[in-house]
């Protein structure tokens, strides 16, 4: 990538298919390339925007909470469809897109999370969540479970405001969601969240200005350079940097146990173990003992 396409970079976000959506805040500009780095198509914005998602290329959904509104842009960026909050609500101060139907919207002069049916303009549900607005960042509801994430922290809830579970979280910026998997996105790092036990780094370089992955790769921009690490590359270099969980001494005594025999101990443990070294060594000596054994249980029999 030019550098030049870089260095303004406020945010970076990358689909499936390898294209790459740079938002530029000092102009509020939204440009999608290629993975060759060729232009597809470029929003010039009147006001700030926050990209939501661009897992679905063909409707890539942008809230403003100075405008007040969500957008959707089709895969050349062209506006497909307009929601206006001012309207109906009171002041939106996040707002997600469940999928091409549904958005919650965190109300902040109410102190209400609402899910809203944007295609038929009907209100489903209204729950009181009175959790801090304060530097916050996004929103993610999945499985009746709302993710709220901020600049310093990650805390989940149920939709009748309980708090599940919370982290402290340096510089978050926006989820991710793959299948069941919640990921949080940093300014230098990918971190998974195991569900109400910890949040996991999967990803992250203290040098990188900005970092996104896809369902492929990592990827990140380092000193107006764009960067790609294969994921599975990325997790062998977290293994290297593990501690080894089984010190070498006690790995080769594993070893030279699991290749040297145990020693029998009582006496017919010794005649087994001979009778086997026998009958490995002379098949004829095997069998001849088996018919001096035959002979013997035949003569006890009183046959």
């Amino acid at each position: 990538m030019d550098t030049l396409k870089l260095k303004d970079a406020k945010d970076m976000l990358v689909d499936d298919y390898g294209n790459l959506y740079i938002y530029k805040n000092k102009e509020f500009s939204f440009t999608k390339y290629d993975s060759l780095g060729r232009q597809l198509g470029k929003m010039m914005l009147t006001v700030p925007y926050k990209v939501q998602t661009v897992q679905n290329p063909l409707s890539v959904p942008l809230f403003s909470e100075n405008a007040q509104e969500m957008k959707f842009v089709d895969q050349n960026l062209n506006e497909i469809q307009k929601v206006d909050f001012r309207q109906k609500f009171g002041f939106i101060k996040m707002a997600y897109a469940e999928d091409l139907q549904q958005i919650w919207l965190l109300d902040e002069s109410t102190k209400r999370l609402i899910q809203y049916n944007f295609r038929n303009d009907n209100t489903i549900n209204s729950y009181p969540f009175d959790a801090s607005f304060d530097d916050l960042t996004d929103l993610l509801v999945y499985e009746n479970k709302v993710y709220i994430l901020t600049r310093n922290h990650m805390r989940v809830f149920t939709l009748k405001f309980e708090k599940l579970f919370e982290v402290p979280v340096e510089n978050g910026k926006r989820f991710r969601r793959e299948n069941e998997a919640i990921l949080v996105i940093t300014d230098h790092s990918v971190l998974q969240y195991v569900p109400e036990k910890e949040m996991v780094k999967i990803f992250g370089d203290p040098e990188a200005r900005i970092v996104d992955k896809n369902t492929l790769s990592y990827f990140e921009i380092k000193a107006n350079n764009l960067y790609l690490y294969n994921l599975e590359k990325a997790q062998e270099e977290k293994l290297k940097t593990d501690p080894d969980p089984v010190p070498k001494a006690k790995e080769q005594d594993v070893e030279k146990s699991a290749e040297k025999p145990a020693e029998p101990s009582s006496p017919e443990q010794k005649l087994e173990q001979k009778t086997q070294e026998i009958e490995s060594k002379n098949p004829a000596e095997s069998s001849l003992q088996k018919l001096i054994e035959d002979s013997s249980e035949v003569q006890a029999a009183g046959i």
